[in-house]
């Protein structure tokens, strides 16, 4: 007689495996999948960006430069000064009280152009204006998160989960629900790595087509391939991320080294004879495609500031321009502005309460509380005894994150075992958003600045959760999709308790305590 115990266990087709098969067996319901599961991440994603934006009303901390700059570059073509003390005023309604005198900003125009966008939309004087570029574009994030695992894995709960993920942590919340920079720089980024995926699989077929046609042994030479439409649009993507931010450069940079690997490893598995030395023409080519329309899209950027009198430094020559005189001036200004630029960011050691140095950022030792506000118990207040407090921390799912990092080592040793270019492509998006930050160790820099690296992190965990929904290491399938389910049951659950300090919703101070669980992150 068989014990119920092993009923159970001897049919290997579980409820899930029983589903893919149907899903898989009926072409109509799989069409359907492949829109509804992203449409409904993508909605989930929205409502938890979109409810409330406004909430505060008031600029929240680094909102004080990007909405007013941002506000200023709209109406004027450049970011302008303010009087002291604005901030009040602006969120009151004098919206246009800037002084027309160019200001000293840092970054690069293109996020403050996508925050004045839709500033111009919803109105300067909303915190809604404010906010609504950020919230979608987080929101598209999302999207974009479900195809690229779907162009890596074609797997569509892969891509569910990979999106889904990212669509409730607290970190890619906060940063679109506040108005700087990051969320606009990840975007980019990320969209970047799915060009040089679309790319990578373009590329194979072409190859794979090629050198099935071949006939007798290889050629020394290989075929040099300019027609690669999706390294251009990288090029252009990479380019709209450095316009917002310069660590856009570091992605450029990445993206190309990648390129030039995989065009190396191709021609020698097509057996090239000189593969090495045709991987060095390949790569001169690919930076012929990547870097120029790179820096017409950065040079784009800079339009208002160009094509006005009053922006900060736009009358300012180069100092010694020597070979470059024949350059226009307002490009020889625009040279000694970066110059300026590149001073401050190398020189800012600037104390804050809540810096973070990069090493900090795997352990999530120091998250940045952006807002914190509490109301007393009265008849102005909100009526609990222990009084209201409201808090915006850009503190991740703790085990999404920490998980996330996990999963990130285990893809790096089954990259090493397996050579897979899908891991290799995600490990190169998690390097080029992270180690760059590693060279400045006295820096000025913030925890919130991993919100680029998020979208790799939970596209390695969607890897990891898969091997183990596959069963590992003697474990059943059932147990090992058993475990995954509990999982991602406890990530929404944490997200939920969470959600509240990442949107600044008013909660009893006892209830703000509970989140505290490092000493490090109040």
């Amino acid at each position: 007689m068989t014990d119920a115990p092993a009923l159970l266990l001897s049919d290997e087709r579980t409820r899930l495996d029983r589903w893919r098969d149907a899903l898989l067996a009926d072409p109509r319901r799989l069409r359907l999948w492949r829109w509804l599961a992203p449409a409904l991440v993508t909605l989930v994603a929205a409502v938890l960006r979109l409810i409330d934006i406004g909430n505060p009303h008031q600029l929240v901390f680094d909102e004080t430069y990007y909405v007013k700059d941002a506000w200023s570059q709209w109406v004027l073509g450049y970011p302008s000064t303010w009087p002291d003390k604005a901030d009040a005023s602006f969120a009151a309604g004098d919206t246009d009280i800037f002084t027309g005198i160019g200001s000293y900003v840092v970054h690069p125009p293109l996020g403050r152009i996508l925050i004045g966008a839709g500033m111009a939309l919803f109105g300067a004087d909303s915190a809604t204006g404010w906010r609504i570029a950020a919230a979608v574009f987080g929101t598209a994030t999302v999207l974009l998160i479900y195809l690229v695992a779907r162009t890596l894995t074609r797997s569509i709960p892969l891509a569910t989960v990979a999106s889904g993920l990212f669509a409730i942590d607290g970190l890619g919340i906060v940063l679109s629900r506040i108005a700087l920079l990051d969320i606009f720089l990840t975007f980019f980024v990320l969209l970047t790595f799915w060009f040089v995926a679309l790319d990578h699989q373009r590329t194979g077929e072409r190859w794979a087509a090629l050198w099935g046609a071949r006939e007798g042994d290889a050629p020394m030479w290989g075929p040099i391939l300019w027609n690669r439409p999706w390294l251009i649009a990288a090029g252009t993507a990479a380019g709209a991320a450095t316009a917002v931010k310069w660590s856009g450069l570091y992605v450029l940079a990445a993206v190309g080294i990648y390129a030039v690997v995989t065009d190396a490893l191709a021609r020698r598995r097509a057996g090239i004879g000189q593969w090495p030395m045709d991987a060095v023409r390949q790569g001169l080519v690919s930076f012929v495609l990547l870097v120029p329309v790179a820096a017409v899209v950065y040079l784009a950027s800079w339009s208002g500031w160009l094509f006005t009198d009053g922006g900060y430094m736009r009358s300012t020559p180069v100092e010694s321009p020597g070979f470059w005189s024949w350059v226009p001036a307002p490009l020889q200004s625009l040279w000694a502005y970066h110059e300026a630029m590149y001073r401050f960011h190398v020189g800012l050691v600037t104390p804050h309460a809540y810096a973070s140095p990069a090493w900090q950022w795997p352990f999530l030792i120091r998250p940045t509380s952006m807002y914190w506000h509490q109301d007393d118990y009265g008849i102005n207040g909100c009526g609990l005894p222990s009084g209201c407090t409201e808090a915006i921390s850009s503190l991740a799912n703790p085990l999404i994150w920490w998980a996330g990092i996990a999963a990130s080592a285990y893809l790096l040793v089954r990259f090493v075992l397996v050579r897979d270019w899908r891991y290799a492509l995600v490990l190169t998006g998690l390097a080029a958003t992270y180690v760059p930050w590693l060279l400045y160790p006295e820096r000025t820099i913030f925890q919130f600045y991993t919100v680029a690296m998020l979208p790799f992190l939970v596209l390695a965990l969607a890897f990891a959760l898969r091997d183990v929904s596959r069963g590992i290491r003697g474990m059943s399938r059932a147990s090992g999709q058993g475990i995954v389910a509990v999982f991602l049951v406890v990530c929404v659950l944490l997200s939920a308790f969470w959600y509240p300090v990442w949107a600044g919703l008013p909660v009893p101070y006892e209830f703000w305590r509970l989140h505290n669980w490092l000493t490090t992150w109040i």
